[in-house]
């Protein structure tokens, strides 16, 4: 018996930790039963039926479709219209946000448009950021600038940490360095261009809308350090959309 037993708890300590490395979910069926397809779709097959008081494993989501594991190991997909009649193990109501809203909170890539003001002159940009974890992100920005007495683009390359990123608006810090590149519209005389480097500070909110999008509101402060050995100081504020996957 010691024996048996001492097998039976290293099963069950070995399941505990399969569990938690696939960081399942679990929930008690709460509804007569719920339908297991063999995709996510209810046009899939109907696979197994699984009844009232027994738990499931939540394993990964699409869209709409959750893909759950049975008491006795058989995987198959159930919608979120069954899913969220399921109950806790501590008896309280299974919650599920939107399929949209799940997928920004776990999203990666961004990409987006932003337009405004740069030191009095019209500005356009396109960026892209890869997030390493909920708060932390490397961006890279390319702008265009056009103005009454000169145009320009510049490029940048952007640390951006974000403080609370569950709330539906999400307030940012910025932080990065670039070149930017300014064509003179002198009419008399040939201005030379510039070329100079910048210090680039940042802050902003981004808030999810729906679906993939993004509204994105900021404001940076540019230090550019200029090959005339007086430094410029240059501030900008952009808004725009972005999608992220």
């Amino acid at each position: 018996m010691p024996h048996r037993l001492t097998l039976f708890t290293l099963f069950m300590l070995l399941a505990a930790g399969a569990a938690a490395k696939e960081n399942v979910q679990f929930v008690v069926v709460a509804d007569p039963y719920i339908e297991l397809h063999t995709g996510p779709g209810a046009g899939y097959p109907i696979t197994q039926i699984i009844e009232r008081g027994e738990e499931v494993g939540i394993l990964k989501r699409r869209t709409d479709w959750f893909k759950v594991r049975s008491p006795d190991g058989h995987e198959g997909w159930a919608s979120q219209a069954q899913m969220e009649l399921t109950l806790q193990p501590s008896g309280k109501a299974a919650e599920f946000p939107s399929a949209g809203r799940a997928a920004f909170d776990e999203h990666r890539w961004e990409w987006g448009v932003l337009a405004g003001d740069f030191g009095g002159a019209t500005s356009y940009a396109g960026f892209g950021s890869y997030r390493f974890s909920r708060h932390l992100a490397v961006e890279l920005n390319a702008s265009q600038i056009l103005g009454n007495f000169s145009d320009g683009w510049g490029a940048s390359a952007n640390i951006v940490h974000t403080f609370v990123p569950e709330w539906r608006a999400s307030p940012f810090f910025s932080l990065g360095t670039g070149m930017i590149h300014i064509e003179p519209k002198a009419a008399l005389a040939k201005t030379p261009d510039r070329n100079d480097q910048t210090a680039i500070v940042g802050f902003g909110v981004s808030s999810y809308l729906s679906r993939r999008f993004i509204v994105r509101l900021e404001y940076k402060n540019y230090v550019v350090l200029s090959s005339r050995n007086d430094n410029e100081v240059v501030e900008e504020w952009k808004a725009g959309f972005a999608v992220f996957f």
